[in-house]
């Protein structure tokens, strides 16, 4: 406590000195709101802190503070405290001390969800459905996840002992694992399908990531692909220069491919190419959705611009604000919003006006009157305002809330455990497909299972009675809201043969990792996925390609 108490009274002592110089200087500029609100936010630390009725968490309290004072710019800048930082590393360089695999809840206990291949969880045999019972004598009895998470992780070369229920005995054993260095790649999967056309998987922006997919596109021009698709439906950014070496590989050396501009001079930058590319000329088809993001979208949008590959899927999720992490001192930095980043057309695809808020405080989209019309290279029309709009546009797969229901609550996963259980033969990658009596056992497996569960449509039934009911029209429309209720009441066999084949295709992938691995899954999606399919169809067409990047425009909206 002691320790606590003097390292508090000389960060009071710094904000004292920090505050002094903010009033000493702030007579005389315009900033003078800034030295005093400093002063008054160090006062109020200090009395909280110092005079709160009961003793006060001051690592907390800043935290607090730190979020209140952000909540009303966007959700990208916050703090980031010491306790925090190794998440936030993981996050940006996709590296870290540990065994290699993703964990989930499984009962009183955490069990393994998926072992990378080839790392220390997959060396030690670990399986999907083992479950952790202790690490070094530890039991590990009601720990959640990110508590067992935090044990299993540590310096790489450091062993651990773990006893673990083997999935496919029931029996606990002690396993020794070796922790290693986990570089997690930016690309899970590529290769060749329909013949001649490259498929790279890329999932995530985070360092290094633009080498795995110059080693994925070197080793798919030696096996003869003809032209390329790149997947970036559900990647959610990352580090920029990330994007902008890949997409030196496909555009000239020196071309123009992103621009910051913030409120200073030194938030301002222009990136170029600066490599010589690997290929200027194969036809391209860049895969996007709804959750591609931020440095994903720099990807797909300069493509775009520069009228270097089609798009195919939804419009972009629209974020172009730039992150920049400032030390703040004691290992904590703040991961603030400096400047928003603009393609070579010059458009910023920022779809959320955070300076705008309406008199509720929420925030919405840019208004319609402030989209601003732009060119690509060839003279094609792009908008601003909402993400990346696709060169060809698919209607987005809709996974029913009953489906998500089942994969959240695990019951999907302990299906897949049990067919693993109970086919040590394997199955095929290429082209597995759920058996009817598969689902029919899947249907009996869940007739004793939970379901708490109500759909959208139903919600705004209920939703719409409450409406009715405040404004006095729920006399009048009473019996028919019951009847619609009645029709729509959730029935979970119902459920299971209305989203049938959403369901069963869940399970082929989860069956599908226990023997394959992650690549083994993304392979399956690759050839048998209809957005792929389209993409496959739009590069075979080379009249059609070719019409779409030089004269077709984007829709505004």
């Amino acid at each position: 406590m002691e320790r606590v108490y003097k390292r508090l009274k000389y960060v009071l002592a710094i904000g004292a000195i920090v505050a002094a110089a903010g009033f000493s200087l702030a007579a005389s500029r315009p900033d003078f709101a800034l030295g005093r609100n400093i002063q008054i936010l160090f006062n109020m630390f200090r009395e909280v802190s110092l005079s709160y009725v009961d003793s006060v968490d001051t690592d907390k309290l800043l935290e607090d503070a730190a979020a209140g004072m952000v909540e009303n710019l966007d959700p990208y800048t916050e703090l980031i405290p010491e306790n925090k930082m190794a998440d936030f590393e993981i996050q940006t360089t996709g590296k870290y001390g540990g065994i290699g695999a993703l964990i989930r809840k499984s009962g009183d206990y955490v069990a393994i969800a998926q072992p990378y291949e080839g790392f220390p969880a997959d060396k030690a045999g670990l399986v999907i459905g083992d479950k952790l019972l202790a690490v070094d004598g530890e039991n590990l009895k009601g720990y959640d996840v990110s508590k067992v998470s935090e044990l299993l992780k540590g310096t790489p070369g450091t062993s651990m002992k773990l006893t673990v229920e083997k999935l496919l005995t029931g029996n606990p054993v002690d396993v020794s694992v070796k922790r290693e260095r986990i570089v997690i790649s930016g690309v899970p999967y590529y290769g060749v399908i329909d013949g001649d056309v490259g498929y790279i998987l890329h999932d995530d922006f985070s360092e290094d990531c633009s080498d795995d997919m110059r080693t994925a596109f070197e080793k798919l021009k030696k096996q003869g692909i003809t032209s390329l698709i790149i997947d970036l439906r559900g990647n959610g950014g990352g580090i920029l220069q990330e994007a902008v070496k890949i997409l030196s590989m496909f555009v000239p050396k020196g071309t123009e491919v992103v621009s910051m501009h913030g409120r200073t001079k030194s938030s301002d930058a222009t990136f170029v190419t600066q490599a010589e590319p690997l290929d200027t000329q194969i036809p391209i088809a860049v895969l996007v959705n709804s959750m591609t993001a931020s440095a994903a979208e720099i990807v797909s949008g300069a493509l775009q611009d520069l009228d270097r590959a089609v798009l195919v899927g939804q419009r972009t999720f629209g974020k172009g604000l730039v992150q920049t992490p400032r030390p703040l001192g004691y290992n904590a930095f703040l991961k603030v919003t400096t400047a928003k980043y603009y393609i070579p057309s010059g458009r910023c695809i920022q779809a959320i006006d955070y300076t705008h808020r309406n008199d509720d405080g929420s925030v919405g989209l840019v208004p319609d009157s402030l989209i601003r019309e732009y060119e690509t290279a060839a003279g094609r029309k792009v908008y601003d305002g909402g993400g990346v709009m696709p060169d060809v546009r698919l209607d987005p797969v809709y996974t029913s809330r009953f489906t998500m229901a089942l994969y959240g609550k695990g019951y999907i996963e302990d299906f897949a455990n049990d067919y693993y259980k109970r086919h040590r033969e394997g199955v095929d990658a290429d082209t597995f497909e759920l058996p009817d009596g598969e689902y029919g056992l899947f249907v009996a497996f869940m007739q004793d299972k939970e379901m708490d569960f109500e759909s959208e449509t139903l919600e705004a039934v209920k939703d719409l009675r409450k409406k009715a009911e405040r404004e006095k029209y729920l006399d009048r429309i009473s019996g028919e809201l019951d009847a619609i209720g009645e029709k729509l009441k959730d029935d979970k066999n119902t459920d299971l043969e209305l989203f049938g084949d959403e369901i069963r295709k869940l399970i082929g992938d989860e069956i599908i990792l226990r023997y394959h691995y992650e690549t083994g899954v993304a392979r399956h999606t690759a050839l048998h996925d209809p957005e792929v399919r389209q993409a496959v169809e739009v590069l075979k067409d080379q009249n059609r390609y070719r019409q779409i990047v030089t004269s077709q425009d984007t829709p505004r909206k």
